[in-house]
């Protein structure tokens, strides 16, 4: 029997694991799960609901623990691995215990990286005790067992994490107000017009922005702790009872670095998803493919599905993915694709564009021979899944380009169709849920075989359970198949 060692059981490691369980009905292989974190797997994109407290930390579990051993699959959580033995193939946890592997899967993510400001960590290594980070589950709950005592927080950092994290403050009726070095959030993702009405759509939901500014220290001031800034005037000081740290990420590399296997900025890996040593493989957040690391969800999910294809036998090969970034923030409804960064006077480009900032809306299309290849959608959800579909794959736009951004037009030279199809004009190929790769048939097909709820169809395609931005998608496909009246489903 081939022993196969997974470390990490995030959403990369969990997701690997019943991919190959489901390729494996003749039970080839011992699987073994090495999870640092003493929690079930997690779905780390809704944090943001438990910290605004939508969802209980148990709703955003993924894979619950019982599911292994129905499985046969052998989960350690709060197992921490300390050293990889390539030679006689086996890894070292810190409670001293040696666990073989015919191969090796590293899954092992990414950690929060806090910045050598003055004030953020002690002189034990360790973050004062009123600064925080946003990553895990247990920073999550570290956060809310404080919030009872908090006057008024700053996140610092606006980008994905960092609003998130802000907007889950806010839900819990926190003063919060998010300190960005950038002149714009999310400038990875975002335009400079963007990222302003995005900064007003979060004002008017109690989230304050303060870009352009530069943290020098944390420290004490006259009537408690204060983040001192210099925001290009001068220095100010804002008063922060609780510092959020969501300053990026770093992936965890370190165990395949120390034994030798190539490692760039993350872990490199092939189309096979193997590093240098092909006994040897690593997934999401923590491998690198041709140049590229991802922090992403959908991108890990397609790794692990490859991975799992190529370990049972199969033909699989991993040629990278393109990238949607969605926030995951209630009241926001935003998805950034590709190049939004562009010339307007290129003369190969159409920019489509339009902005109603009192409204939160701001909607960029990028288009180049025919394709799009870029697209900041905020505040729109009408079309968001056309665009989203055209860009993943590299589909012909329609002719009226109008289609792409105003849900109330239709484009006779598209059959009728245009940008906002009704649900039940889609056709079964349509992707509805991109993080799991569920189409309009499969939801179809749950639907004929009995689903009639949302949360049936999550059970049985997994749609909804990545970022869940397709929720109301996934509710009107449906209610279309169904002939009943959408209905999305809230958490308690």
């Amino acid at each position: 029997m081939t022993r196969i060692v997974v470390v990490g059981n995030g959403m990369a490691g969990a997701r690997f694991v019943q991919e190959l369980r489901a390729r494996d009905s003749g039970q080839r292989f011992r699987v073994t799960v090495l999870g640092a974190e003493p929690d079930a797997a997690y779905n780390r994109v809704l944090l943001s609901s438990v910290l605004a407290g939508s969802l209980s930390p148990e709703q955003a579990e993924t894979v619950p623990s019982a599911w292994y051993a129905a499985e046969d699959v052998e989960l350690r959580t709060g197992v921490e691995v300390a050293r990889i033995d390539r030679r006689r193939r086996r890894v070292l946890t810190t409670a001293g215990e040696h666990v073989d592997y015919d191969h090796l899967v590293l899954a092992t993510g990414s950690r929060a990286w806090v910045p050598p400001l003055p004030g953020l960590v002690g002189d034990d290594g360790e973050l004062d005790p009123d600064v925080a980070v946003f990553r895990t589950m247990r920073d999550c709950r570290d956060i809310l067992a404080r919030i009872a005592g908090v006057r008024r927080a700053v996140v610092l950092g606006g980008g994905l994490l960092g609003l998130e994290a802000a907007r889950g403050l806010a839900g819990r009726g926190v003063d919060v107000e998010v300190v960005h070095a950038a002149d714009r959030l999310m400038e990875r993702q975002l335009d400079l017009d963007a990222g302003r009405v995005l900064a007003r759509t979060l004002r008017a939901l109690g989230v304050r922005v303060r870009v352009g500014a530069q943290a020098l220290a944390y420290e004490d001031g006259p009537d408690g702790r204060v983040l001192r800034l210099d925001d290009g005037d001068g220095t100010l000081d804002v008063p922060a009872d609780l510092l959020v740290v969501a300053c990026g990420v770093r992936p965890n590399a370190a165990l395949a670095r120390a034994a030798g296997v190539g490692v760039d900025r993350a872990v490199v890996v092939d189309d096979r998803l193997a590093t240098s040593d092909p006994r040897i493989h690593a997934i999401g957040e923590c491998a690198q493919h041709a140049g590229q690391v991802y922090g992403l969800v959908a991108p890990a999910w397609e790794q692990a599905t490859v991975l799992a294809d190529v370990i049972a036998g199969g033909p699989a090969r991993y040629g990278g993915s393109r990238i949607v970034t969605r926030l995951k923030a209630a009241d926001v409804d935003l998805a950034a694709m590709g190049d939004t960064n562009v010339d307007d006077l290129d003369d190969e480009l159409e920019v489509l564009r339009f902005a109603d900032p009192v409204r939160g809306t701001y909607q960029k299309v990028i288009i180049r021979g025919d394709r799009v290849t870029g697209a900041i959608m905020l505040g729109g959800p009408e079309t968001v899944g056309t665009v989203t579909q055209l860009f993943d794959r590299a589909s012909p736009v329609p002719p009226d380009r109008r289609t792409l951004i105003f849900p109330g037009v239709r484009d006779a030279g598209a059959g009728g169709a245009g940008g906002t199809a009704e649900p039940a004009e889609l056709p079964d190929e349509h992707t509805v849920c991109r993080c799991n790769g569920v189409s309009c048939g499969q939801i179809r097909a749950a639907a004929a075989d009995g689903a009639g709820t949302v949360a049936d169809v999550a059970t049985t395609t997994r749609a909804t359970t990545g970022c869940g931005g397709c929720r109301g998608d996934v509710a009107a496909v449906l209610a279309a198949a169904t002939q009943s009246t959408p209905t999305v489903e809230v958490p308690a």
